[in-house]
């Protein structure tokens, strides 16, 4: 087990599956429902999920985070978990690696692409699948899908700051994206209190 050092920024990683898809609303995203979050905390070096009906045992973990990080979160995950919580999440510092990559080099990537090319493995699935396990009932199947999209986050964004950089893969093989993180773990707006 990893010791947390005191001057250590709490980062939680995060990522979200849905119970319902884009075409499902409309390509609305307001509209989309959280099926479950799951996160990595990198004080208790744990990795955590939460149904809908469990996000009050969530907010105090966010509200004590430094940061919050995820892949593609300022735009899907942030938006959509910020429909459920009493507050108002983006007064958080996040840093969204999908956004820090494409302003690095102009276009985005999924998050799969990275992995492979930085981590040498992939995602498990992808989120149409796992809004077709939510439906059939298969919990315990989206959760682990949804728990290893964190670690693949938590790996590149761990990478990211030991290299200053992420591998991806282009046409003619992989190639690699230099990323300034020196912000990523400066102390942002104080915590939150609102549950």
């Amino acid at each position: 087990k990893r010791i947390f050092r005191k001057n250590e920024m709490k980062r939680i990683t995060l990522d979200i599956e849905t119970s319902n898809d884009f075409m499902e609303v409309a390509f609305d995203p307001a509209k989309l429902d959280l099926a479950l979050i799951c996160i990595h905390d990198s004080e208790t070096n744990e990795y955590s999920s939460y149904t809908q009906e469990e996000l009050p045992k969530l907010w105090p973990i966010l509200e004590k985070a430094d940061v919050l990080v995820g892949y593609n979160s300022d735009h899907f995950d942030l938006p959509l978990l910020d429909k459920y919580y009493p507050g108002n999440l983006f007064t958080i510092k996040s840093v969204d690696i999908m956004k820090e990559v494409k302003e690095a080099m102009g276009r985005r990537l999924k998050l799969d692409n990275i992995a492979q090319a930085t981590l040498g493995r992939g995602k498990t699935g992808d989120g149409l699948q796992a809004v077709k396990w939510w439906k059939e009932g298969k919990v315990e199947l989206v959760r682990q899908y949804c728990i290893e999209d964190v670690r693949l986050t938590k790996e590149i964004y761990e990478y990211a700051r030991k290299n200053k950089s992420l591998k991806y893969r282009d046409f003619d093989g992989v190639r690699e994206v230099k990323l300034d993180t020196s912000q990523w773990e400066k102390a942002g707006a104080a915590a939150l209190t609102h549950t």
